[in-house]
């Protein structure tokens, strides 16, 4: 018999005589429920504890999955992904929200993380600042052809996962005006590097994916035009949540 993984508040044995092998990753956890809900079949509630719900369900094509929450940020994901890989987890594919440093990607499309420049901190207790972030190729692959079969907008890139969603992300309009040097004209430099976007959590993943043995990807929604402005741009933002949520699970019918 399994025991109850601490944080996510369930075990192996509570996924059944068929328990899935991919995990739908998203940090928020009404995300998370929308995707249950929405997309999956015979859904079973398995934990809300902490905040951390996670749902078991079935596909259309009789594939049982997780729709679970990772949390906010780096440090909760690691807690939550190695509790996933314990209880069986194989492959993890983040379904998230961005925002854009390149002015051909909008809001409202989508971006498929080949890798990541990792700047997290707990990412550098999994392994070495110069370990590769770097997503599962196929399972990779496998979101950019879903998101042309279904027609959407999408790009393929590189990724800058850092720790903060202020500071981090080079924000000023925030209650710290004022950022370290470090961090002053970070996005232009990452923008001259080709990087895409900003996100919280796919580079500790990937690293994860690396030393645990398991395929991580990741697709995000583009919520904010960093070219423009730092604000949300709410007029895109379910069409951005909905369009990588459709790919994610487009991916995980083909890949079961």
């Amino acid at each position: 018999m399994g025991s109850t993984l601490y944080h996510i508040g369930f075990s192996r044995d509570d996924l059944g005589s068929n328990p899935p092998t991919l995990a739908l990753l998203s940090g928020d956890p009404e995300r998370a429920y929308q995707i249950a809900d929405q997309y999956l079949e015979n859904v079973q509630r398995l934990s809300e504890n902490r905040g951390l719900h996670s749902y078991w369900g079935v596909l259309p094509n009789g594939c049982p999955i997780l729709s679970a929450t990772s949390g906010m940020g780096a440090p909760s994901l690691s807690i939550v992904v190695n509790e996933l890989v314990q209880i069986g987890i194989k492959k993890i594919i983040r379904i998230g929200t961005c925002g854009s440093i390149q002015d051909h990607v909008k809001t409202g499309s989508i971006v498929i993380s080949q890798a990541a420049l990792c700047r997290q901190g707990a990412a550098n207790d999994i392994a070495p600042i110069e370990y590769p972030a770097s997503a599962d190729p196929f399972l990779t692959v496998a979101l950019v052809q879903a998101a042309k079969e279904l027609e959407l907008t999408h790009h393929l890139g590189i990724t800058a996962s850092v720790d903060t969603f202020y500071e981090g992300q080079e924000r000023t309009d925030s209650a710290n005006p004022t950022l370290l040097r470090s961090l002053q004209n970070i996005t232009e430099e990452y923008r001259a590097l080709n990087i895409l976007n900003y996100e919280m959590e796919a580079g500790t993943l990937f690293k994860m994916a690396g030393v645990y043995h398991f395929a991580a990807a990741c697709v995000c929604g583009v919520l904010a035009q960093r070219t423009r402005h730092e604000q949300i741009d709410l007029d895109h933002k379910d069409l951005a949540i909905d369009s990588a949520i459709r790919v994610a699970i487009l991916t995980a019918q083909n890949c079961e």
